[in-house]
């Protein structure tokens, strides 16, 4: 499959960049170390039209395509990663509510949270369901014309925001005939009774990204709150989660990216005996792994992505993507700042700090077992 972006997508990229760099660059440290959301850096994002961007129009998305928008996630991240993170994680809210909400859902939660008002959230894992998603325990029961919700989740991104609107919760609603849990999908609007926040989590990575847990206590929700079909949440949710593996890769493009020019910036100014480090043929071999590994990642990625926009299906390809991605991120973070020296592991440089993002990514969306496990069966299937 060729890859030729457009004329607009090489535009997007420089305006995403340039933004990057104005606005996130100089403030990255002091939202690192106050592990605070970038309210400030989120705005301006959906005045761009960057938290929306592959949505209608007309729930208040750009409209545009799936790859420019990898390409948007791929700048964020090559500045900071944590940044990156609060938009891809209120995509995976939106395309929850997009593709499975009513009407009524739709124009009522999806123009805050793609213009930038709010932020969305979605409230997957629990204590004893990370990988294994059927196996939580929240649950949902119909009362009436009302759901009521109780249960609680963990390592939700985007929480306890000042400005986070709603949240898609998967609750489990009943048995299916082989006596595994029915799970369904609902959102929950921030601030209804019952419906609380815990702790705030501190991570190794993604400092500047909110992450906490939520609680549910007897929580009613209108029935028409229900994303599509009851019992069919799960499918919902590993259909996003799809989509949601070409966007952490894009995240992890992001880190290599970024590695490889805060190590060729430092190679060039920093001297050893006499000379440059970049005279030194064992580093440039590392600038050239990293280099060569990008551009894999980013023909995967890319990739992908078309094949989304185009309809077709992606499933193992989006595994892929994330799998190779997110390990080379890691590799190429730790060989910057094995570059860096004694600078690189300080919090200051931001190769210290995207090392940690790196290790994240190779957690969410699916750990790197999980998609060997995954890309493994359809191998085995012939598929």
């Amino acid at each position: 499959m060729a890859i030729q972006l457009t004329e607009e997508q090489q535009m997007i990229r420089k305006m995403v960049r340039e933004f990057a760099e104005a606005e996130i660059a100089p403030v990255a440290e002091k939202l690192w170390e106050g592990q605070a959301f970038p309210y400030d850096i989120w705005k301006k994002g959906g005045e761009l039209g960057l938290a929306g961007f592959p949505y209608p129009e007309e729930v208040g998305g750009a409209g545009g395509d799936w790859l420019s928008f990898t390409i948007i996630l791929e700048e964020l991240a090559r500045v900071d990663c944590a940044v990156a993170n609060a938009f891809m994680a209120n995509s995976s809210a939106a395309s929850l509510i997009n593709n499975y909400g009513s009407k009524k859902l739709k124009e009522s939660y999806l123009p805050p949270i793609l213009t930038g008002e709010q932020v969305g959230a979605i409230g997957l894992s629990e204590p004893n369901a990370g990988s294994d998603a059927a196996n939580i325990q929240t649950t949902a029961r119909l009362e009436g014309d009302e759901w009521v919700i109780n249960g609680s989740k963990i390592f939700i991104s985007n929480s306890d925001n000042d400005i986070t609107g709603p949240v898609v919760v998967a609750a489990v609603t009943g048995k299916k005939p082989d006596g595994r849990n029915q799970i369904s999908n609902f959102v929950i609007p921030n601030g209804v009774a019952g419906f609380t926040y815990g702790r705030k989590l501190n991570k190794i990575g993604w400092r500047a990204s909110s992450t906490g847990e939520l609680f549910f206590d007897q929580v009613r929700i209108p029935k028409d709150h229900l994303l599509g079909e009851e019992g069919k949440g799960l499918k919902q949710t590993l259909s996003t989660i799809s989509t949601g593996r070409i966007l952490i890769g894009a995240m992890a493009l992001g880190i290599i990216q970024g590695s490889i020019d805060r190590s060729l910036q430092y190679m060039q100014e920093r001297k050893t005996f006499g000379k440059p480090l970049t005279d030194y043929q064992s580093l440039q071999f590392a600038l050239a792994d990293m280099a060569t590994n990008a551009h894999a990642a980013r023909l995967m990625l890319y990739q992908v992505a078309m094949l989304k926009d185009e309809g077709k299906p992606f499933e193992q390809e989006s595994s892929m993507a994330k799998l190779f991605s997110t390990e080379k991120a890691m590799e190429a973070a730790h060989q910057a700042i094995q570059l860096h020296g004694g600078y690189g592991i300080m919090s200051e440089y931001p190769v210290s700090r995207a090392f940690g993002d790196a290790k994240v990514l190779e957690i969410v969306e699916g750990t790197s077992e999980i998609q060997r496990l995954i890309i493994s069966r359809r191998v085995i299937a012939g598929k």
